[in-house]
């Protein structure tokens, strides 16, 4: 439901409701050998050192108008990196209509809304299976805020600035605001699902499904992309160099690999 300004609530103070989002992506990748998953985690290493990664939640914060107070900032030996953001409230160019739409979020060029108290971070885990040639990178990153924005609207951004196999996203709000009679408020927005704020484009790449408590205000969806191209898992080469019985077992490591991923539990014995 839209809300237009009239019919938004009259707060008493300041709102207080704390609203986080946890956007969890993994890309996954075949490495036949030793060399081949060094320079894929090298590649992976450069590819978001924190450098990147700290530009990223930069944009993440322009996105839900907030001024960047402190950046932490960290590439770890061998392999991940760590970034943290401390924001406060920025100036708003509009009164915030948007941040009560059940829609995506906008990308950088368009801008803003405002919060009051919010941080933002990513951490990086670069991984490999010890025998069956399978390399992983996942990053998480939390976007927390207090006022009447979500954060759910940088995940339009986010899903665009990842190479991303599997998401899982973690949305809940927490506390509460009054209104200005006295009463507790424990969400301040409608919400079904946060599949509602993924853009049509990108949903229709993915299988998704849901697992909602909505009287507690906790919403999770996971999402597996529906298209498989072995040349995407390869790095270095192409599946025309293997044989068609390679191609096979390649094929269903990668495949069992991303279920287990995405179902949360082991399935090959």
């Amino acid at each position: 439901m839209k809300l237009t300004l009239e019919q938004r609530i009259q707060l008493h103070g300041f709102n207080n409701l704390t609203k986080s989002l946890s956007f969890n992506m993994y890309d996954v990748c075949y490495t036949r050998s030793k060399q081949e998953r060094e320079a894929y985690i090298a590649y992976i290493d450069e590819q978001y050192n924190s450098d990147r990664l700290t530009k990223i939640l930069r944009t993440v914060a322009t996105i839900i108008g907030a001024h960047v107070l402190n950046v932490a900032k960290q590439d770890y030996d061998p392999q991940g990196a760590s970034v943290t953001l401390l924001v406060s409230e920025g100036p708003a160019s509009h009164e915030p209509t948007e941040a009560f739409e059940e829609s995506p979020g906008p990308l950088p060029e368009s801008v803003v809304i405002h919060l009051d108290k919010s941080h933002i971070t990513v951490h990086t885990y670069p991984e490999y299976h010890p025998d069956e040639g399978i390399s992983t990178f996942r990053a998480d990153i939390d976007v927390s805020t207090c006022g009447e924005i979500s954060p759910l609207k940088a995940l339009n951004y986010l899903i665009h600035s990842f190479d991303t196999d599997i998401m899982t996203l973690d949305y809940r709000v927490r506390g509460f605001t009054r209104d200005i009679s006295g009463q507790k408020l424990f969400i301040d927005h409608d919400i079904n699902s946060i599949q509602n704020y993924i853009p049509k484009e990108a949903a229709a790449q993915f299988d998704m499904i849901d697992v909602n408590i909505y009287q507690e205000n906790i919403f999770h969806t996971k999402c597996k992309l529906k298209q498989f191209d072995l040349n995407n898992y390869l790095f270095g080469y192409t599946k025309e160099s293997l044989t068609a019985s390679e191609q096979d077992e390649i094929t269903q490591r990668l495949k069992s690999e991303m279920d287990e991923i995405f179902y949360g539990k082991n399935i090959r014995s």
